[in-house]
């Protein structure tokens, strides 16, 4: 089971990267983990770079290079095996992935027509971004505590409480609600 009480803190981007890369992994979470951690990697300079208010050619530049890397991780997660395309929560990560894509594209929009809305945009694409890497980390967690495919009823298991994970993706599901 991961532990998320060491280590890098997960309430930044870099933190994400680090635990990503340095925290325990097995060998078949390992590609993901580095995966996952290069795109964290691509949103970090992509935020530092719109919060820094460079000049808007760089900004662009960092909203093409983690559109690029959204891409690049959807297709390294086509790549994987089986046993993660059988779970739900690989599904649940690439739709996130997508709408995170869509959101990065609508910024980059906003910045290149140098619109009224690209703030309101850049803030939906950050939002989307820490939902979307708390859906990677879900899904490697999963993974990694044998909740893949499962093709027959399981034995009654003793009652737990929520883990970390499952408390933290309830966090980014209701920071995803509309607002009224």
């Amino acid at each position: 089971m991961t532990v998320l009480r060491s280590g890098p803190s997960l309430q930044s981007w870099d933190g994400i990267s680090q635990w990503l890369r340095h925290g325990p992994a097995d060998e078949e979470t390992h590609p993901l983990r580095e995966s996952v951690g290069a795109l964290a990697e691509r949103v970090d300079a992509a935020v530092r770079a719109r919060r820094a208010r460079r000049d808007p050619a760089a900004i662009s530049r960092a909203a093409l290079a983690l559109a690029q890397g959204v891409q690049q991780h959807q297709l390294f997660l086509t790549g994987l095996g089986s046993a993660w395309h059988a779970m739900h929560a690989l599904g649940a990560y690439q739709s996130a992935l997508r709408e995170l894509l869509d959101a990065v594209q609508a910024w980059q929009q906003a910045l290149d027509r140098r619109s009224r809305r690209e703030g309101a945009r850049f803030d939906r694409m950050e939002l989307l971004a820490w939902r979307t890497l708390g859906e990677g980390l879900l899904l490697i967690d999963m993974y990694g505590q044998g909740a893949g495919p499962v093709s027959e009823v399981p034995a009654a298991s003793p009652v737990r409480t929520p883990s970390a994970w499952t408390r933290l993706r309830g966090w980014w599901r209701r920071g995803q609600r509309p607002r009224r």
